[in-house]
């Protein structure tokens, strides 16, 4: 999830709509679950559609909302994804989303916390440690930090190097054991288990390694740049680790 909390933007959806999206919500706490899998579906194509964030406050299968800062994201796949690595490196690089397949993964099942309130437990990522693409790349000694910017073309985030060599941070490809999709930030993400979830951008397209961190989307207005859960933001969340 690109974000947590959606800004508003454009002009409000119709009534009609609105309260069909609603009405199709609620079906889908009750429903069976493959009717819930639809039904997740469903509004994260909707909430592509929606300039008002409101799809976002819906409930679904998944116990997702789905949050973007733009009115639009173009899709990529396994044809014309690229994901490059550049900065204070020896090594740049750019990857394909089928090299990123072929490296060694990780898998692991972390709660996800909103910093807003929700929360989705035991949720299975798998992808690349983020630390094996920094030592591949050969970070310089005047490096300290680690940028990322998305292919919505808006969103970015930062970690230290200290936190972006954490085991638990990945470049990930799969979520709840399935590749990840778009309306998740697919076809690849980045996960920083221990923090809150606008530190894990979505539909990632770039890893620069600076020397200082640079506050990213969230931050500039006003969240924490070390988003530990439970240790930031004025919450007192359980940790997801």
């Amino acid at each position: 999830m690109n974000s947590e909390l959606p800004e508003p933007r454009g002009v409000p959806v119709g009534r009609r709509v609105f309260l069909g999206t609603l009405g199709l919500g609620a079906l889908g706490v009750l429903a069976a679950p493959k009717l819930q899998r639809g039904m997740e579906a469903f509004l994260g194509g909707a909430a592509e559609l929606d300039p008002t964030g409101l799809t976002g406050l819906l409930p679904n299968g998944g116990g997702f909302r789905y949050y973007s800062v733009t009115s639009s994201v173009p899709h990529k796949d396994a044809k014309n994804y690229q994901l490059t690595m550049d900065g204070l490196v020896d090594r740049p690089a750019t990857y394909s989303l089928a090299d990123l397949r072929a490296l060694p993964q990780t898998r692991m099942v972390r709660d996800v916390q909103c910093v807003t309130g929700w929360r989705v437990p035991g949720t299975p990522f798998e992808g690349v440690r983020l630390s094996h693409l920094l030592d591949a790349a050969g970070v310089r000694s005047s490096a300290g930090a680690v940028r990322f910017t998305c292919f919505d073309g808006s969103y970015t985030e930062s970690l230290t190097l200290e936190q972006a060599r954490r085991a638990d941070v990945l470049v990930a490809l799969r979520m709840q054991d399935k590749d990840i999709g778009h309306t998740h930030g697919g076809p690849v993400r980045l996960y920083v288990a221990p923090m809150y979830f606008y530190k894990s951008a979505k539909w990632l397209s770039g890893i620069t390694v600076t020397e200082d961190v640079r506050p990213g989307y969230w931050e500039e207005r006003g969240y924490d740049i070390d988003a530990w859960v439970g240790r930031s933001n004025g919450r007192d969340d359980e940790p997801t680790t």
